[in-house]
């Protein structure tokens, strides 16, 4: 469980986010959407202790983030960030970072972590990419690996800033299905999506911010019935209900 409780932060003098009010359960998956510059990268920032709060609190499973060492952080929280730099190592050792946070000088990988490692990369389907080089693969190639070692990382609560970037329509879909299998799983996920049909779609949870604020927040049946879509992104989004469940697209 992630509890954000009245969270103000932002940079310099800029308050950013103005008392943030917000829960991501276990064994759910909850979207943050919002315009460019609403707060939603800045408040995963937030959550992950990697920006100050100025008031407020970040809980998690009941224990404030502030008493956690950066360690025990790093065993609780998976994170996949935004805009990564491409490091000079293979594939199959940039997954092993995931193991990271469980090591102990002189901090070698031993037979569990590359287990551990391997798995996270077969449920990606990216094993024959092991030794490949991260300069050498695409776009969509090099997310699948940073996703692969989130994984890795077997954190109860996930947290990724646009997962689907580079990914194509075939592996959006994955993604998605992965996402819903780790939240079956009893994890917290929480996301940052700019793919608004595509969150509609596995959210179990929205919370729609603007200019720092909680616009709403509820299912993505509650989210669309408040027309916030179309106050946030100036689109109407229409549904269809069918066999294999509510289909979502926008209205031209």
């Amino acid at each position: 469980m992630v509890e954000i409780r009245n969270v103000r932060a932002g940079y310099g003098k800029s308050e950013i986010l103005h008392g943030i009010n917000l829960k991501a359960a276990p064994g759910e998956i909850t979207t943050l959407i919002g315009a460019n510059g609403s707060g939603k990268s800045t408040l995963l920032r937030a959550v992950l202790g990697f920006l100050p709060l100025w008031g407020g609190d970040v809980v998690l499973d009941g224990i404030s983030a502030k008493k956690m060492r950066r360690d025990e952080l790093s065993r609780r929280i998976a994170y996949l960030p935004q805009g990564k730099n491409v490091p000079d190592i293979t594939a199959g050792r940039m997954v092993l970072h995931g193991r990271f946070p469980y090591l102990h000088y002189p901090r070698r990988y031993g037979a569990e972590d590359m287990r551990i490692a391997g798995e996270a990369m077969d449920r990606m389907g990216i094993r024959e990419l092991a030794e490949r080089q991260m300069a050498q693969l695409s776009g969509g190639m090099r997310q699948k690996v940073y996703i692969a070692m989130a994984l890795a990382q077997q954190a109860d609560i996930i947290v990724m800033d646009e997962p689907t970037s580079y990914l194509d329509i075939g592996q959006q879909l994955k993604f998605a299905q992965m996402m819903r299998e780790l939240s079956e799983d009893g994890k917290t996920v929480l996301l940052v999506l700019h793919d608004i049909l595509l969150a509609l779609k596995i959210s179990h949870r929205i919370a729609a911010l603007e200019e720092g604020r909680i616009l709403q927040w509820g299912t993505p049946e509650e989210i669309l019935e408040a027309d916030t879509v179309s106050r946030l992104y100036g689109v109407t989004v229409k549904t269809h209900r069918t066999e294999a469940g509510t289909q979502y697209f926008y209205e031209i």
